[in-house]
Parts: C-alpha cells; sequence; structure tokens
C-alpha cells in the first residue's frame, strides 16, 4: 500500500509551484478583489493641509484668554483658500476647510454663541484641538499598501483618496471546471433511480469565482476512459488550470488518474487527510491540474485547503494559505486517526473565549455539515480530543 502524504508536505509542493501569474493596470472601480502587484507609496499628503476636524470657529488659543468676544473676520467653507487670521478675531470654519495661517485651534460651534458681527466662547481651547495636521493620516512618500494585498473597498477608497485612478494588480486567470461520472444530473433535470444532482459544479464554480478565477464550465463527463481523455484535453487547451471533481479513486469507474497519467503525470496522489484522501496533483502537459474527490465535503474541503491556496500564489496573494485560530473544544474526539482530520464546526464566543461545537455527522457526503459549519477543526493525525482542550480552527470566513 502506497504511502500517504502528510497533508503539509503536500500543502508545501503545491504552494512553491505556483507561477505567478501577469501584471495589468486596471481603473481602480475595476479592481475589487483583484490582488496588488506593486507597493504602493503616497505622492501627496492626506490631509493636504491642515483643516477642521468639525463646524466651529478659527482662532488664536491666547486671544481667548481675556474671554473677550472675538470679530467673525472671515467665512470658510470646504474647498475654499483661506487668508491670513488676523490677532484677535475669528474665522468662521466648516468641517474639512483648510485652517487659516495664523490659527491654531478650532472651537465647535456648540461651545461658541454668535452676536453679530462677534463671537463669544462659552469654553476655554487649548492649542491645536480639533485640527487634523496635514500628512497625520498618511505623509508624502509613504509605503500605504503592500503588493500581494488584495484590494477590497476600504483599499479602493485609499487609493483613491491619494489621487490614485488606476492601480497595477494581477491578471485574472481561466479554471476549467469538470464533473465527473455518469450518475450525476443538473439540478431542475429529472432523476432516474441511482442518479443524484451534481451539487459540487454550482458548489466549486462559486468558490473558484469567489477568487476572481474566470470559470470555463467544462460540464459533466461520462465514466469512460475516452470521454474522460478527450475532456482533460480539451479543458488544458481552454484554461490556464484544471480542477475536476470525482474519478481520482480507484474504482472500476474511475478513470481521472489513469488518463492525467497518460496526457502528462501526476506529482500527488492520496493524502493524510479526512476527508479528502483521494486527490490528485500534477500536470496535463503544461498546464496545472487538481482532481477532487467526488464526495462533495471532501471536494469542498480539498479545494479551500489545497487548489485554493495554489490559484492566490499564483496571484502573490499575501494571504494565500489561511490562518488557524485557537479555541476550545466543546466536543471529545476519543478516537486518534492516521490522517489528519477536518471536522465541521460552529464556533461560538461563550465565557469570553471562542469555543467549537461539530455537527453530528461527520461524514465526506454530508454536504449540510458544510452549509452549517462555519470553521473547520483541524485534528492532527494521533491525536485525541477532550472538551475543554485548545484545538486550531481555520474560520470559513478565510475560506470561502
Amino acid at each position: 500500500m502506497a504511502k500517504l502524504t502528510p497533508f503539509d508536505d503536500a500543502l508545501h509542493q503545491i504552494v512553491s509551484d505556483a507561477s505567478l501569474v501577469g501584471v495589468e493596470r486596471l481603473p481602480i472601480v475595476q479592481c475589487r478583489g483583484a490582488v496588488l502587484a506593486e507597493e504602493i507609496r503616497a505622492g501627496i499628503d492626506v490631509p493636504p493641509v491642515d483643516n477642521s476636524a468639525m463646524d466651529g470657529y478659527a482662532l488664536r488659543a491666547l486671544d481667548a484668554r481675556d474671554g473677550q468676544p472675538l470679530l467673525v473676520s472671515q467665512r470658510i467653507p470646504a474647498g475654499q483658500v483661506a487668508t491670513p487670521l488676523m490677532p484677535g478675531t475669528a474665522a468662521r470654519i466648516f468641517t474639512g476647510a483648510p485652517v487659516p495661517p495664523g490659527a491654531d485651534c478650532v472651537v465647535a460651534q456648540e461651545d461658541c454663541q454668535r452676536d453679530g458681527d462677534h463671537v463669544q466662547l462659552s469654553t476655554q481651547p487649548s492649542t491645536g484641538q480639533h485640527i487634523r495636521r496635514r500628512g497625520e493620516d498618511i505623509a508624502r512618500g509613504q509605503t500605504v499598501l503592500s503588493a500581494g494585498q488584495r484590494l477590497g473597498a476600504a483599499q479602493l477608497g485609499l487609493l483613491a483618496s491619494l489621487g490614485i485612478d488606476v492601480a497595477p494588480v494581477r491578471r485574472p486567470f481561466k479554471v476549467a471546471l469538470m464533473c465527473t461520472g455518469d450518475e450525476l444530473r443538473e439540478p431542475g433535470q429529472a432523476i432516474e433511480p441511482g442518479q443524484i444532482y451534481n451539487s459540487n459544479r454550482p458548489m466549486l464554480a462559486a468558490l473558484l469565482a469567489g477568487l476572481g478565477m474566470d470559470v470555463v464550465d467544462m460540464g459533466i463527463v461520462g465514466d469512460s476512459p475516452e470521454a474522460t481523455r478527450q475532456a482533460l484535453t480539451n479543458a488544458a487547451a481552454a484554461a490556464d488550470v484544471v480542477v475536476s471533481s470525482g474519478g481520482v479513486s480507484v474504482g472500476e469507474e474511475d478513470h481521472v488518474k489513469s488518463q492525467v497519467e497518460a496526457l502528462g503525470w501526476l506529482s500527488l496522489w492520496k493524502l493524510a487527510i479526512k476527508p479528502g484522501k483521494p486527490l490528485a496533483y500534477g500536470k496535463l502537459g503544461d498546464t496545472p491540474f487538481f482532481g477532487l474527490p467526488g464526495n462533495p465535503v471532501s471536494s469542498f474541503v480539498t479545494f479551500c485547503l489545497l487548489v485554493r491556496p495554489y490559484l492566490l500564489s499564483m496571484l502573490g496573494d499575501n494571504d494565500a494559505v489561511p490562518s488557524a485560530w485557537p479555541v476550545s473544544a466543546d466536543f471529545d474526539w476519543p478516537k486518534s486517526g492516521s490522517r489528519q482530520e477536518y471536522a465541521r464546526a460552529r464556533l461560538s464566543g461563550e465565557g469570553g473565549r471562542l469555543s467549537a461545537s461539530l455537527y453530528p455527522h461527520q461524514g465526506s457526503g454530508v454536504l449540510s455539515s458544510v452549509a452549517w459549519c462555519d470553521a473547520l477543526v483541524v485534528i492532527p493525525p494521533g491525536t485525541t480530543v477532550s472538551r475543554g482542550d485548545t484545538v486550531s480552527a481555520i474560520p470559513m470566513s478565510l475560506l470561502d
């Protein structure tokens, strides 16, 4: 019996094999979810000038010491250039407006009483209060985003605040998706005895689309060597990476492994993980190939833990490999196994610490466990768990 490859060894090999894709420059409005290819340095200060943090009056703190009303000498809305402030006067100012030269504080309007051309303060201001200093958010020349960061709404807003309208990002690429099995039917079709609906196709397509991949849907492939070989050939020609589900085990109707070896080679087959032992990884010519198990939970878990890191590594994503969190086990796992297990769990924050409870049915065909869970609890080989033990959990928010 061939030795099973430990998970960590498989992950290291897969991620190390990933080659970076090229770079393209896109308008930032098209960059949501893209991975930044180069670091971004600020070309300006943010804010560009000292400005007011609220509506009120700009003045010199020294002029307010005697408690006398101050003459209001100018009105400064946001976007208007201020004139120098004369001693003993105040400027009506609004949030975001530039602080006039000569002023060193802003007093909130609720602490002021306006009387014609004068304003009376009800509080003694301190130097610097309610003023946003030039460059206090971002200084010119500062690195604000690093290569490998995924661009979300906040990062795109940050780029816009610097006047940047185009960003260098890793280009999206094509992933061909095929599902094997004579028993598979698409949702909406009638099924006969012995047939099942194809849950892997929409599930894997959604996971790929969530990563920004251009999914090439190869559909369902029948269980024959000829059909499998032709589908693999077509998929390799149509995409940068090929992902299949089903047909990678050792049954008489499992043809993916043999046909991949006929067209290319396998670097990995059979991993020491559960669910997901029969995973195939190799190449179809020059095209990377992943053959996932047909059982839906196994397919989901192996995609998230192995295929996803590979695809993100091709994009240069700094967070390609998800992190695990320490949590308290709200369960017992009395029997140790020879494979690393990924148990479907739900996290809760009772008692000031995260704890994990398990779905009652952990079978590799129980897709409801994946829909229910919000984390995968990692149970290393040879390990038992007692309630209250600290275990590692990977949040689904880092995977889906």
